[in-house]
């Protein structure tokens, strides 16, 4: 029984691999067509994609449905017509200007109003930046500083080192 079931699997593996004869002996004229065709339409997995680029499942269906509509004589304009009836025209890599389709081609432009309005609320609503507290002696040491030279004695202690009154030092 182990024996029959693993030759059943190893043949159909086998035939999972396998290609169709209509692919491994394609007509030149039927795959000019195909090829044609196959770069107006969008791989609907893909999305980025033609089916005559894109390896998926699906494009690889579409593309043997349209090999089937060459070979039973149908035009360009007929494959292309049944491809939107059954997937819409998001189908179609440019598709036409309609009322169903305005936000495929008005989208992109809104997204960028919106994005550059809401830039703009944000900028304008933004407080100016306020001017800088910094002292006369503080300066004098920032600029030090930054030429690299020892900053003169503060009269003021760091931050952070004065006592506190009240006497007890340390933990309670």
């Amino acid at each position: 029984m182990r024996t029959l079931l693993a030759a059943l699997l190893l043949a159909l593996a086998g035939a999972a691999f396998a290609q169709s004869s209509e692919i491994a002996k394609p007509d030149p004229i039927v795959e000019e067509r195909l090829k044609g065709l196959a770069e107006e339409l969008r791989c609907l997995v893909c999305q980025n994609q033609t089916i005559a680029d894109s390896n998926a499942p699906l494009a690889v269906d579409l593309r043997q449905q349209i090999r089937a509509q060459i070979a039973q004589g149908r035009s360009d304009d007929q494959i292309r017509a049944y491809m939107v009836d059954r997937y819409g025209d998001f189908v179609l890599y440019n598709p036409p200007m309609r009322a169903t389709t305005v936000l495929l081609w008005a989208g992109p432009f809104v997204l960028i109003a919106l994005g550059i309005g809401i830039f703009l609320r944000v900028i304008r609503r933004r407080p100016a930046s306020a001017p800088s507290t910094v002292g006369d002696a503080q300066r004098g040491e920032i600029e030090a500083l930054l030429e690299g030279r020892e900053p003169q004695a503060s009269p003021l202690p760091p931050a952070g080192t004065h006592k506190k009154k009240g006497g007890r030092t340390g933990r309670r």
